[in-house]
């Protein structure tokens, strides 16, 4: 019993001892108890020697590929659309044909009635030339087109329908559309003021809206004008013309003013591309305007520094 406790003993010591030359860097193999060589061969019993490990390789199932089913295709059925028959078919329904009333005026006619038709279906241009007293072909060709443009049974005869219409889209004949006499301000027949009657005159008269060029009472030529606004009137009474200016800049306003003739502390005669393009829907700062741009020529020649310049309302 003694010699085994010495024993063992003594082993414990030896390892502790090949440790410690392990701890100094000496190669020394792992403690085990047992003296052997230093390349690790020992002594120990060959029933005591440590298992080897072995790796073990795990069989990998591979994992199946999944097989497609393709699905089955289901014909369609076609969807048949049914032919619609005579008797499925909208109704249309007949556009009443117009019908025309008993005659007012007619082919043949004659007399001032006629001439107010003509004057009227003039005025919507669909009659031209001069309006006379007889209805003939040149007033029966403008009613049937006036009567197709507006649905109306085409006769080439004036009923109440188209009377009616024609007097709704138009203004009372003036005398001198009924005298076939310019409208457009190139003559009137306004009277003249009596300081017109003698001399070179500039007669501006408010209501013809016209200018006057008269030398001694005889008129040489007339145009339409436009005034000043309600807040720059221009100003009436007698005047003489002061100075011309053939291509005046308005030094005020910054406006053209072609042809200008001053009579009265800045207001003129002159040519306006306004007046020209817009009429009466404007107004002039106080001058007079003119929009014939060739009559205003002519005129600027004729007049001379010192010729009187009326202005009035007949």
């Amino acid at each position: 019993m003694a010699k085994e406790v010495s024993r063992g003993t003594s082993v414990v010591m030896f390892a502790v001892l090949v440790l410690a030359i392990g701890a100094l860097g000496f190669g020394v193999g792992r403690a085990t108890g047992y003296l052997g060589t230093a390349n690790g061969a020992s002594n120990r019993p060959s029933s005591l020697a440590e298992p080897v490990e072995t790796q073990t390789t795990v069989p990998v199932t591979p994992t199946p590929t999944p097989v497609v089913t393709p699905t089955p295709v289901v014909p369609v059925e076609p969807v048949e659309t049914p032919t619609p028959t005579q008797s499925e078919s909208p109704e249309v329904t007949p556009t009443p044909t117009p019908t025309a009333g008993p005659a007012l005026l007619k082919t043949g006619d004659s007399g001032p009635q006629v001439r107010a038709v003509q004057a009227r279906l003039k005025q919507l241009q669909w009659y031209f030339g001069d309006v006379t007293d007889s209805y003939g072909p040149k007033t029966t060709a403008a009613v049937k087109g006036f009567q197709a443009k507006r649905g109306f049974a085409v006769t080439g005869a004036v009923d109440r329908t188209t009377m009616n219409r024609l007097v709704q889209m138009t203004h009372t004949p003036t005398k001198a559309e009924l005298e076939n006499r310019p409208t457009d301000g190139s003559w009137t027949d306004a009277p003249l003021d009596a300081r017109c009657l003698t001399g070179r005159v500039l007669c501006i008269d408010k209501t013809s809206r016209t200018i006057r060029w008269v030398i001694d009472g005889d008129v040489q030529r007339t145009m339409a004008v436009r005034f000043g606004a309600a807040y720059t009137p221009t100003r009436e009474g007698l005047f003489h013309v002061e100075s011309k200016s053939r291509d005046h800049v308005s030094s005020l306003y910054g406006s053209s003013m072609p042809f200008a003739m001053f009579f009265s502390r800045g207001q003129a005669v002159h040519y306006s591309s306004d007046f020209a393009a817009r009429g009466y829907a404007g107004a002039s700062h106080g001058c007079v305007n003119v929009r014939d741009y060739d009559g205003i020529k002519w005129l600027f020649d004729q007049v001379k520094v010192g010729d009187k310049v009326v202005i009035y309302w007949s």
